[in-house]
């Protein structure tokens, strides 16, 4: 078993590097204080493929794999994760279920703009009052003749409202089952589809430069042709899309540790206390060895789940596996960096205090850390 990388997916890492020290860094505090999308980074992404890493070149992408994207995200995550997001959400969330599930005419329609990074498109999911629960779904579309009307609102919608977003991928309930269940289906809502809101985005604690909405459907009618995959079958749909965003997830996470590693060894050197730097001292030195060991375990977690998933075995385990503990991973070494920094950690002129805000949000998006150890659990017998 060699967890050493091939020589492409090591030029990739080492250019992403690149780019999110030289061009994200020194713009990406401004964008954060301001709340501000970049749409500048989000453009020399697009140049860079980075939007079609894991799409095949019919389609405009990269013709490379999932694992492609995963490198990407930790690298860019070590230095902001409202950028990682932006690229994780647009790829995992917004692409992946129309390149997954969609029909020829889908694809050709959409994916070429998506995978070049030219547009945005939202995974309409989560609602304002089922969270977890997303059988609970109450958003409803009903077949009128060739049109689904759509009844509804979903929240926390990443990359839903920006000015190049192309469209929202929305689950709704779509009938009943003769068992009494929901049928759930998926369905593509075009921005600016009359009876389709976007809200003002949200005041977040973190990712403040990523792009996240409420969404309202007030008889919002698209044509019949807009269902994605086959109707009643957009619930195995999600939890494919989610299995494989958790890795991602994981990978992002994983950045945003060894960020804080990065922080934290920059400062220790820099630092004097009681005439010497204060990495001299063996409680910083240990706070330090024990984030490196969580960051390395959690990145041989996304590494296995990639694995897995490209060989086309069962990862869901894995995959629940690496989001859980990449995310616990990520929320202890923000604290300890933070702490690390003392006062200055609170104070956002520094990288870490971004860190901290936005490590959180890690153990509650795509899929709560409940939810991970219930999948876990299934999966083991349970």
């Amino acid at each position: 078993m060699d967890f050493r990388l091939t020589e492409e997916h090591e030029a990739l890492r080492s250019s992403v590097r690149d780019f999110a020290r030289e061009v994200v860094a020194p713009v990406i505090a401004e964008h954060y204080e301001k709340h501000t999308f970049p749409y500048e980074v989000v453009r020399q992404m697009g140049k860079m493929g980075l939007f079609g890493l894991p799409f095949p070149e019919e389609h405009g992408g990269m013709g490379g794999d999932y694992f492609a994207l995963c490198l990407a995200l930790e690298e860019l995550a070590r230095v902001d994760s409202s950028v990682a997001i932006t690229l994780e959400a647009a790829v995992s969330l917004g692409a992946m279920p129309i390149y997954r599930f969609g029909t020829p005419e889908q694809k050709e329609r959409w994916l070429p703009r998506l995978v070049s990074g030219e547009a945005l498109a939202g995974f309409g999911l989560t609602e304002p009052g089922t969270g977890s629960d997303a059988g609970g779904t109450q958003t409803r579309a009903v077949l009128d003749g060739d049109e689904w009307v759509i009844n509804g609102s979903k929240a926390f919608i990443t990359n839903s409202g920006t000015d190049i977003t192309a469209l929202v991928t929305v689950t709704a309930v779509t009938g009943i089952r003769p068992d009494g269940s929901k049928e759930l289906s998926t369905i593509i809502v075009p921005s600016g589809t009359p009876g389709f809101t976007v809200a003002p985005g949200y005041s977040k604690v973190g990712w403040n430069a990523s792009d996240t909405h409420e969404l309202t459907f007030d008889d919002c009618r698209v044509p019949a042709e807009n269902l994605l995959g086959e109707r009643g079958r957009g619930f195995a749909q999600f939890l494919r899309i989610l299995d494989e965003g958790r890795i991602a997830i994981a990978a992002l996470a994983v950045g945003l540790a060894q960020g804080c590693v990065d922080e934290s060894l920059k400062y220790a050197k820099e630092r004097h206390a009681f005439g010497q730097p204060i990495g001299n001292y063996q409680a910083i030195q240990f706070k330090i060895a024990d984030m490196e060991l969580k960051a390395h375990t959690a990145r041989l977690a996304y590494y296995d789940a990639a694995a897995r998933m490209l060989a086309g075995e069962n990862f869901k385990r894995q995959a629940a596996i690496a989001k859980l503990h990449a995310s616990t991973v990520a929320v202890d070494n923000a604290r300890e960096a933070t702490q690390i920094h003392g006062g200055y950690g609170f104070m956002n002129e520094y990288p870490v205090a971004r860190f901290w805000r936005d490590s959180k949000i890690l153990e509650i998006g795509e899929g709560t850390s409940e939810v991970q150890r219930m999948i876990i659990a299934r999966d083991l017998g349970l």
